[in-house]
């Protein structure tokens, strides 16, 4: 069933998407009344407007285009935290990510995207990331590679002796332990700088703009689309404990993506080290 849609399928989520995106998302940026912002959990935790209307908006869409399958949507999540469960099931499910980079969006920065990943028993089969502000639309699906705007993506590997830079979590989202693990990566050869927007930032390395990013938190929404994108590009993925990463839950964290399997490899055992 998901062969077949997907044979037929991606353009309608990309259709899906950008009509959220003109209806809920783009009007709204750089036009956000103070009532249209609230705080989730603290000042860089925040919710829109637009997220819950893109949001609202996609679950209808996306579950109309598969029958059977079930939508897991960061906002549906905040209002009931049970739904999130839905991702270790059988049925199908779309992972949804309204507005990745709320905090940009809601500054007027245009490093956001919207972020969609189709995944079955825990396994991601495409991804869908779409970056309005910037015009930038990328596409993977399992075994058949990346692509931007049509383009196909190589993530490539960092120049031989070149330091490696590494986007990282933000210290509001990491624990004592992992901030010693991230101080691992505070050593010759390597540039750790804060990220962004995760879409954006795995984006970033499938292109082969970025070497890596090491993240210390395991939310599907941030990370299923972006993963997907990586590994079609020819990069990786690695836990602490050196394992893949799964979207389900349960990860040793840290965890990075890295354009290559050696990358991912050396910034894996620098956050073990620190660690």
């Amino acid at each position: 069933m998901i062969e077949d849609f997907l044979t037929q399928g991606v353009r309608d989520v990309e259709e899906a998407l950008r009509k959220a995106a003109a209806a809920e998302v783009t009007p709204r940026f750089r036009q956000l009344a103070e009532g249209d912002i609230v705080e989730k959990s603290g000042p860089h935790d925040m919710v829109t407007v637009a997220d819950r209307r893109a949001e609202e908006r996609l679950t209808a869409d996306l579950a109309a285009l598969l029958p059977g399958s079930v939508v897991v949507g960061e906002e549906a999540v905040h209002a009931d935290p049970s739904t999130y469960g839905a991702i270790r099931e059988e049925a199908p499910v779309w992972i949804v990510d309204p507005v990745d980079g709320t905090r940009q969006f809601v500054n007027g920065d245009p490093g956001f995207c919207m972020l969609v990943a189709l995944a079955v028993r825990g396994e991601v089969q495409a991804s869908w990331t779409f970056a309005p502000a910037l015009d930038e639309f990328a596409v993977a699906v399992r075994g058949e590679g990346a692509w931007l705007n049509g383009r196909r993506l190589q993530a490539g590997s960092p120049a031989p002796g070149a330091d490696i830079e590494v986007a990282t979590s933000h210290p509001d989202y990491t624990t004592d332990d992992q901030k010693r693990a991230l101080l691992g990566l505070r050593t010759d050869g390597v540039r750790p700088r804060p990220c962004g927007s995760a879409g954006l930032e795995y984006l970033a390395i499938a292109r082969g703009a970025l070497d890596a990013v090491a993240f210390s938190w395991e939310l599907a929404w941030d990370h299923a689309a972006g993963l997907l994108l990586v590994t079609e590009a020819g990069g990786a993925d690695l836990t602490l404990t050196g394992e893949p990463f799964r979207i389900g839950g349960g990860n040793a964290l840290p965890f990075t993506a890295a354009r290559d399997a050696a990358t991912a490899r050396r910034v894996r055992d620098l956050l073990a080290a620190g660690a």
